[in-house]
């Protein structure tokens, strides 16, 4: 079965951007992680910006702090790690307006990377899309739980919102079941949950083993800013938050939301769950060394025991799951 790499936020807008007037894309990840990789036979993120050079800051959303915008170079960043399709149902998405979001579609598909999670109206935005993977066919579905002011409608553009606290939506489920019969595999990734929370809440464990039940493989999570313990569940593993994957934030010390986890996902293999540890510097991302290393393994080992999972080190920064 092929190896399919995860990673959580990629935001490549404000301060990425700016890097990227003076830095070739490549250079926003280290050469080791982008060895590492390129060498998966699948990557899929969750790209939390628009791509494009035109449209307004919205004013959808009263008081709204950040928004995130990358020029064109930018898809060539997602390139050079390999990135095979990028999801858009996230906060960001539409930051800079319809245009900018259907920009964003727009280069990606030149760029021979499918998006989804979001599109030009409510029935594309919903809509999953599958890859070939290897010969193995991969089906990636995504919602997000905010903000509805980005919620694509009948003939406007948007994102596949939902409101997820209250189980799955028929339309997801829905989804899922229509991917499930054309792909061999279902990921289902969700932008769910608030900023800054260390572990998964009890809905979101609930809602990862209802869509596991619906036919998803596995379920990869993002949002919080903070990487979370993986659940191995008997319908796939629940990979609740990765963390960030490439920002210019400010690091909070307690939270250390500068260090997040690569997931790689090998279906049937020993161990079918690998989690990479990352050190997130200003616009640039590597594999995770040192103090680093030692503080990801020692939060894997209580974050992935309370939710039954064993950690196994496989490497200073990388280790192996298993059910307990």
């Amino acid at each position: 079965m092929p190896a399919i790499a995860m990673l959580g936020d990629v935001m490549l807008g404000r301060g990425v951007a700016e890097r990227l007037r003076s830095t070739p894309p490549a250079e926003l990840w280290s050469p080791e992680l982008r060895g590492l990789l390129r060498s998966c036979d699948a990557v899929i993120c969750n790209l939390e910006c628009c791509i494009s050079e035109r449209g307004d800051r919205t004013g959808r959303i009263r008081g709204k702090p950040f928004f995130f915008r990358a020029p064109a170079a930018a898809v060539e960043s997602l390139g050079a790690i390999g990135i095979s399709a990028a999801g858009l149902a996230n906060n960001h998405a539409l930051d800079f307006g319809p245009v900018a979001l259907l920009d964003t579609i727009e280069h990606l598909h030149r760029a021979g990377i499918p998006a989804f999670g979001a599109g030009s109206d409510l029935v594309r935005a919903r809509a999953g899309t599958v890859v070939d993977v290897a010969g193995t066919r991969l089906g990636v579905v995504a919602a997000t739980d905010h903000p509805t002011e980005y919620a694509a409608g009948d003939g406007f553009p948007g994102v596949a919102h939902a409101t997820l606290k209250r189980g799955a939506p028929g339309w997801l489920l829905d989804e899922i079941s229509r991917i499930r019969q054309r792909a061999d595999l279902v990921l289902t990734s969700l932008h769910w949950g608030p900023n800054k929370a260390v572990r998964p809440a009890g809905w979101q464990r609930s809602l990862a083993d209802e869509l596991l039940d619906a036919g998803a493989d596995a379920i990869v999570g993002h949002s919080s800013h903070v990487f979370h313990g993986v659940a191995i569940r008997p319908g796939g593993p629940a990979f609740y938050d990765l963390g960030d994957a490439l920002d210019d934030y400010a690091v909070e010390a307690g939270l250390r939301n500068d260090l997040g986890i690569c997931a790689i996902w090998r279906p049937g293999g020993d161990p079918a769950v690998e989690l990479i540890g990352l050190r997130l510097r200003f616009a640039r991302t590597e594999v995770a060394g040192g103090d680093d290393a030692e503080w990801i393994a020692g939060r894997l080992d209580r974050a992935c025991a309370a939710l039954g999972s064993a950690v196994e080190r496989r490497g200073e920064a990388r280790f192996g799951l298993s059910p307990i």
